[in-house]
């Protein structure tokens, strides 16, 4: 099947640059936590995301997003579970038990996402995206699979609270494709100032120091790329694909981290790196030969977001006094309309099946 150009951008680049962006991360976080706890890393990652992308709105002289008030309770809801609850979480986790454990639990996320997506928020799926996530999670959870260092009872707990901090995740990927239309720096911004402020403030309760100034500023590094920038990107794509496709590509990001761990740190070639690499690339194959198009319906909307004139895609035929063509943001109505082509479950596309 032919695939249109338009399949690989803005959506799927942008998943694909978010899990390349947090996974090359991964390395880089594992050499970090070396040298602080995780609760501060955490802090510090979040933080430097937060501030980095603060100073780049501020050198960009962008301006702040006009959310009305539901926008605003779905990104608080966002903030909240993603920025407070599912790091507390995570940090209970990690504090009784090994880290391998936890990075296998983590792989749940992904799959959370997807089944609140399609359960709870009626996000549509077929055959073939459900065999392609299955794949592409199969592949993550091989790259996490420890035969010799397998969770025992005495890990129950701890293990359900890294379970439902992936829960909180999911909830937050779902609440931010509420607000995917919205400026992504200005949401990774306010996401990543809330979560870094959080964990600080947990770790120097909980007894934790500053290192000294050059490994901060490593680690809010690694942060602004691999989690301020990459959650950018993860915004642009939830806004594009909706929040199953969009979690599906992000989760290949284990497997850069795997490719990132071999070409820099020298780890050895495995048999399930070889072996996820393959289950990723037929889930990422189903998922990019995807064509779902059927005759719907659009009701009327109003929203703000980034979009083109002359619109080649029938959404955006409003007029312009005086005429205007290329790409710019700003309110406008869409009138009721219905047509067919081949959709992804966009920001424009949240119908039911």
């Amino acid at each position: 099947m032919k695939l249109q150009s338009a399949r690989w951008k803005p959506g799927v680049l942008a998943a694909f640059g978010s899990a390349f962006l947090f996974g090359a991360g991964t390395p880089l976080a594992k050499w970090l936590l070396d040298q602080m706890s995780p609760w501060l890393l955490a802090g510090l990652l979040y933080l430097g995301s937060g501030i980095g992308l603060a100073l780049y709105r501020q050198l960009r002289g962008a301006s702040r997003p006009h959310l009305n008030a539901g926008e605003m309770r779905w990104l608080i809801a966002a903030v909240l579970c993603g920025g407070g609850i599912a790091p507390v979480l995570l940090m209970f986790g990690l504090s009784a038990m090994p880290a391998s454990h936890a990075a296998l639990l983590l792989n749940a996320e992904a799959v959370l996402t997807a089944l609140l997506a399609w359960g709870l928020f009626r996000e549509n799926v077929d055959k073939r995206i459900a065999i392609g996530m299955a794949a592409i999670v199969a592949g993550a959870l091989l790259l996490s699979w420890q035969p010799n260092d397998a969770p025992t009872a005495a890990s129950l707990w701890p293990a359900l609270a890294v379970l439902l901090a992936c829960f909180f995740w999911a909830l937050d990927n779902n609440f931010t494709r509420k607000v995917a239309l919205a400026d992504a720096s200005w949401i990774a911004c306010v996401k990543g100032l809330a979560a870094g402020t959080t964990n600080l403030l947990l770790a120097f309760l909980a007894g934790a120091a500053l290192p000294n100034a050059l490994k901060v500023s490593a680690a809010m590094g690694v942060g602004f790329f691999a989690y301020g920038v990459s959650l950018a990107f993860f915004v642009v794509a939830l806004r594009h694909l909706g929040a199953s496709r969009a979690g599906a590509y992000f989760s290949t990001a284990p497997f850069v981290g795997a490719l990132f761990s071999v070409l820099f740190l020298a780890e050895p070639i495995t048999w399930q790196l070889l072996a996820a690499a393959l289950l990723m690339a037929l889930g990422i194959w189903l998922h990019l030969t995807e064509h779902h198009a059927h005759g719907h319906l659009h009701a009327a909307a109003e929203h703000a977001h980034r979009h083109a004139h002359p619109s080649h895609d029938g959404h955006h035929q409003h007029e312009h006094v005086p005429a205007f063509e290329g790409q710019h943001s700003h309110r406008h109505r869409h009138e009721p309309m219905g047509h067919s082509h081949a959709h992804y479950p966009d920001a424009h596309h949240r119908h039911e099946h």
